[in-house]
């Protein structure tokens, strides 16, 4: 085995704990969405277990990457991203970014359902744009409807919540950073200047 090979093996035990932290989940979290125990997580991350395919699998799928992410795969200079949807109770997030940790962009596609709001709060901070669909978001106090063009930026420890508002559902782009990144829009203007 060479000394390249190793070093990919070794690597990928500190970008599974990063991934894991970067989404402020546990290691039973971990284990309850993809089914492996919570100590072959733990050897895992610490390098004490040899990742397997079969391993890397349920886990690229979970923390919604690609595999040559998780192995540290040189890119190949194609700049397409490859879109792999995940579903999560009806709710379909696609990623629009590359790589793990930092701001990362989704598309989201959210059913209407009925039942009762449950807002979340977790470190981070999000920016949203209705693309499609009628967003009904509830922040701390405040119950907002916003309509495609519309967007709306929070700080993730105010309790949040966001479904659809319609009964056809909604599209959204999602700007999320973990650790309170925020998105910054810049614009420049052209003043009519007189000759």
């Amino acid at each position: 085995m060479t000394d390249e090979y190793e070093q990919v093996l070794t690597d990928v035990g500190p970008r599974l704990k990063r991934l894991r932290q970067d989404r402020s989940a546990t290691l039973q979290d971990v284990s309850d969405a993809t089914g492996i125990s919570v100590s072959t997580l733990s050897r895992l991350e610490s390098g004490q277990r040899r990742p397997t395919l079969e391993l890397l699998l349920p886990l690229a799928r979970e923390y919604a990457v690609a595999i040559d992410d998780l192995v540290g795969a040189p890119d190949t200079g194609d700049p397409r991203i490859r879109l792999r949807p995940v579903s999560r109770n009806g709710t379909t997030m696609i990623p629009l970014t590359r790589k793990a940790g930092g701001l990362q962009a989704y598309k989201m596609i959210i059913p209407h359902r009925s039942g009762k709001a449950e807002p979340q709060r977790h470190e981070g901070y999000e920016w949203l744009y209705v693309l499609n669909g009628r967003l009904r978001l509830i922040l701390g106090d405040n119950e907002l409807e916003l309509g495609p063009g519309e967007a709306a930026e929070f700080d993730t420890r105010v309790g949040h919540w966001f479904g659809s508002a319609g009964p056809d559902g909604v599209e959204i782009l999602s700007l999320f950073g973990s650790q309170g990144e925020r998105a910054h829009l810049r614009a420049s203007t052209r003043r009519n200047r007189k000759s």
